[in-house]
This record gives structure tokens, C-alpha cells and sequence, in this order.
């Protein structure tokens, strides 16, 4: 094998670190040659101002620096034309158009939507700290912040401020805690602007957030859904028919009359309901240790029998996750309280229901089947 056949298979091997493909496989190589110990290689940036051009630099140098006769590393970077730029879309989407990959027969990815009747309910943070659990377990997981109006996710995710890189009209998900995540706050102008859209336009905005993403492989993806039964937990239904929902309430009985009527749109759009969450639930005293009901008690439980009456089938109550004031301070931080406290027992509640999630139950009743 000669030096540049060297030099070609170890930039086989470098990925780009945000499509988490080689380079080579990308056509983001334009050029190697190899004279006198130096390498030069010429790499092409999908985009001007690429973030992860330090980052490129340190992988390409590293790779070619492990060849032995390779003493020094010129490398040089460029740009795509939009020529190139639509290859590497065609290649990230197999070919094919703008499409919704989760909604395609041979998707192997789970859609979960959260939803719940009202808001306030702690929706966001049970999504956040779901989808960092499950990927602590190894699982590929995102996150599409639905909640066009009140999108809480970038800073819950610790992403405030941060833009996705875009490549035409595909952009890459940002990623924090092993989680990739997609929210309306990452494209607006300014934080503190308003989204007032109306119903046609939200069900387009989820269309794009759904197809325009590179999403990649992934095991799960959670949809926080805004709160009650509007445009956008329909919607979810139509482009995602195979999507799944889980209902997320307080034990207050008024507030679980509220998140039934969430449940129920669910089962009328033919959406599989995976279950109930309690959240807000008794917590222990750290003084005297007395159990403290701030919220009341039994509202999973009766959410979670008038499901089950209604789709004919059990709709579990999956877990209840204790009020935890660090759970609130972790989604101020940025950082979910499953990394910030694993042993709380907020933490402890919500891996016991992720174990829940991450396991297919057998029976496919309530499932809807995609026969062509």
C-alpha cells in the first residue's frame, strides 16, 4: 500500500461530526497529494463559517498524523457549491425528496408524543429527562420541541442561544446530553419574539421541523406537544400516523379531567396510548420525612382508568415522579435533573419508566399496522 492509499483510508475513517459520516463518503475530500512528509489534503465545508471546522482540523490532523511517514499535515479547507451541497442532501435522504422519515414504512424509530390537557403540568421536564435517560441507556434518541407557542426545550437542553447548522433547507439538529433536539426557538431572530401562527401554518411548521431535519438513525424520538387538543396533537397524528402518546397529569382530580380529554383526541386520530405519567406527586419531607401531597392525590390513577375504559384495553399509569424543586432549578441550569441528581427520587422515577419505554410490549393491540 502506498503512502496516499494510507492517507486515503485513514480519512475514510475520520466522520463528519455533526452528519456522522466520512468525509470521503460526503465528497467532502477534494484533493490529497503527499510529498516529503507532508500531506496536504484539501477538505470541503458544506457551508461558510462551519462551526466544526476546529474540530475537523483536530480529527484530520490526528488521523494523519498516526502514518508513519506522514511527519506534517497542510490542510486546506473550501467550500461546497450548492451543486455538491445537493449530492450530500440526496445522499443523507437516500435519494430521495424532502420526505418525513418517521412516517415511512421501513422507519424502524418510535415516536412518542407528550402530551397532557393543560399546561403546567411539567410536560417539557418529564420529555427532557425521558430522553436523557434513554439515551444514558445507549439508545439513539431526539427531541422535537412541538410547543410552538410556549417552546421550552433549548434551555431545558442547555441549548439557549445556539443556531443549527444549515445546509439549503436541511439543517442538523443540535445535541446536548447524547440527545439531538429541534425547536421553533433556534430559527427565530430574536428569543424574546412571539410566534403567532394560525392553524394551517402550525401544521406546516411541524411538516418542516419533521422533514427539513437530519435527524439520522435514531431509537426514539419524543414530540413535546403543547398543551390540550389543537392543531398540533392532530397533526402529529396525520404526518406520524404510526406515533405513539403518552398522557402526563398531576394528581390533582381537576387537572387529570383535563389531561383525559388529551387522551382521548389520542385514541380518536388512532394514535396508540403507551400510558400515564403522574408528575408533581407526594414528596417526603427533608426535615421530618412526612409524606407532603401539595398537589393531592389519585389523579394518574383516574386518568389512567378512564383511558383504559375508553380504548378498551389497560392504559397504564407507568410511574409517578415526586415534586423535586432541584427538577425545577435543573430546567433553569440547563442541565435535567437525571445528570444533575441520578440518585433523586425524581431521577429514580423517571428511569423506572423509561425502562417501561424502551421495551415493546408484545400485544399490537391499539398498535395501527402500515399495510400497503
Amino acid at each position: 500500500m502506498t503512502t496516499i492509499d494510507e492517507i486515503n483510508l485513514a480519512l475514510s475513517k475520520v466522520q463528519d461530526p455533526e452528519l456522522h459520516r466520512a468525509l470521503p463518503e460526503l465528497g467532502m475530500i477534494e484533493s490529497v497529494s503527499f510529498s516529503g512528509g507532508t500531506a496536504s489534503v484539501k477538505v470541503l465545508l458544506t457551508i461558510s463559517g462551519c462551526p466544526m471546522q476546529d474540530r475537523l482540523r483536530s480529527d484530520v490532523t490526528s488521523a494523519l498524523l498516526s502514518i508513519a511517514e506522514v511527519k506534517e499535515v497542510d490542510l486546506e479547507f473550501g467550500f461546497m457549491s450548492e451543486e455538491q451541497r445537493d449530492n450530500v442532501k440526496k445522499l443523507l435522504r437516500n435519494g430521495r425528496e424532502k420526505f418525513i422519515p418517521f412516517a415511512q414504512p421501513d422507519s424502524m424509530t418510535r415516536v412518542i408524543g407528550i402530551a397532557s390537557g393543560k399546561g403546567g403540568v411539567g410536560k417539557s421536564s418529564l420529555t427532557v429527562n425521558l430522553a436523557v435517560a434513554a439515551a444514558q441507556k445507549g439508545l439513539r434518541v431526539g427531541i422535537l420541541d412541538a410547543d410552538v407557542y410556549g417552546h421550552s426545550i433549548p434551555r431545558l437542553m442547555g441549548l439557549m442561544g445556539q443556531r443549527p447548522t444549515a445546509i439549503d433547507q436541511m439543517f442538523i439538529p443540535l445535541e446536548s446530553f447524547g440527545v439531538k433536539s429541534v425547536s421553533m426557538e433556534m430559527f427565530k431572530p430574536e428569543r424574546s419574539d412571539a410566534v403567532a401562527y394560525r392553524g394551517p401554518l402550525l401544521h406546516r411548521v411541524l411538516e418542516q421541523l419533521l422533514s427539513d431535519a437530519y435527524w439520522g438513525d435514531l431509537d426514539l424520538l419524543f414530540v413535546d406537544l403543547p398543551p390540550g387538543t389543537g392543531d398540533l396533537a392532530i397533526s402529529l397524528g396525520q404526518l406520524v400516523p404510526a406515533s405513539e402518546i403518552i398522557v402526563v397529569t398531576t394528581p390533582q382530580i381537576a387537572a387529570a379531567e383535563v389531561a383525559e380529554r388529551a387522551g382521548r383526541i389520542a385514541h380518536q386520530i388512532k394514535q396508540h396510548l403507551i400510558g400515564v405519567i403522574e408528575n408533581m406527586s407526594d414528596m417526603r419531607c427533608p426535615h421530618c420525612g412526612e409524606v407532603i401531597s401539595l398537589f393531592g392525590s389519585g389523579g394518574g390513577e383516574a386518568t389512567s382508568d378512564r383511558l383504559s375504559l375508553l380504548v378498551g384495553a389497560n392504559v397504564p399509569l407507568l410511574g409517578k415522579v415526586p415534586f423535586n424543586s432541584d427538577l425545577r432549578t435543573g430546567g433553569d441550569s440547563g442541565t435535567p435533573i437525571v445528570v444533575l441528581d441520578p440518585n433523586s427520587p425524581a431521577s429514580l422515577a423517571v428511569n423506572l419508566i423509561c425502562d417501561q419505554l424502551i421495551i415493546r410490549k408484545k400485544s399490537l393491540v391499539g398498535v395501527p399496522l402500515g399495510f400497503a
